[in-house]
């Protein structure tokens, strides 16, 4: 009965995971730009990072971890506006720059995509959104158990995560082969700009909710 109550906690995680990494906000804009001026590599490790803060969120939440709560708790707005214009800087730096293909060829080397991996990783630590998903979610299928049975489902979330992400950059880098350099600029742009829309609308939103409060 304990392997039970473990594999379905894993499978439930699994489920969480997959389907709290679907919406495509800024960052999934911002991985499948890379897949494709980039590649699939490229795309996967960002999917990586965004799993991989989905993950921590996760353990936080089934674990209570009241340190981590408490300081985002008191740090959301400043985490939130961090975000907001890291986001926004990537998405004029996409408007402005050329694909990849325009540059000379250097070496795509680990440190790159460490680079990938880590920024995307920081850039959805900032939004604390997270944690209250997986707060309702967990609370909406009454995660308890042991330890044991609590690390299963929070491991299930990032598999979760990390198999949307591949299906992701899989289904995107299929197109790869047929763009241009100048479909990649267009590309680059229309992500730049959807990228600063959403920051920006995201920001309005929460602007006229503490207003009306």
């Amino acid at each position: 009965m304990e392997v039970v109550s473990v594999v379905r906690l894993w499978v439930e995680g699994l489920m969480i995971g997959f389907v709290a990494s679907i919406p495509l906000g800024p960052i999934g804009v911002l991985c499948i730009q890379r897949t494709l001026s980039k590649g699939r590599m490229s795309g996967f490790v960002s999917g990586a990072g965004a799993a991989t803060s989905d993950f921590l969120y996760a353990v936080v939440a089934a674990f209570s971890v009241s340190i981590v709560t408490d300081f985002i708790n008191e740090h959301q707005r400043l985490l939130e506006i961090v975000g907001a214009v890291v986001l926004i800087c990537l998405g004029v730096n996409m408007l402005m720059a050329k694909p990849a293909k325009f540059r000379r060829r250097n070496n795509r080397t680990n440190i790159n995509l460490w680079q990938d991996y880590v920024s995307t990783l920081f850039l959805t630590l900032s939004n604390p959104m997270a944690l209250i998903v997986f707060l309702a979610a967990f609370s909406l299928i009454g995660a308890s158990g042991s330890r044991a049975q609590q690390a299963m489902m929070v491991c299930g979330v990032l598999m979760g995560a990390l198999c949307w992400w591949l299906c992701l950059t899989l289904m995107v880098g299929l197109f790869r082969h047929k763009l241009t350099i100048r479909r990649l600029l267009y590309i680059n742009r229309i992500a730049g700009a959807v990228i600063i829309v959403l920051v920006l609308s995201t920001v309005i939103i929460e602007f006229a909710r503490i207003v009306a409060a």
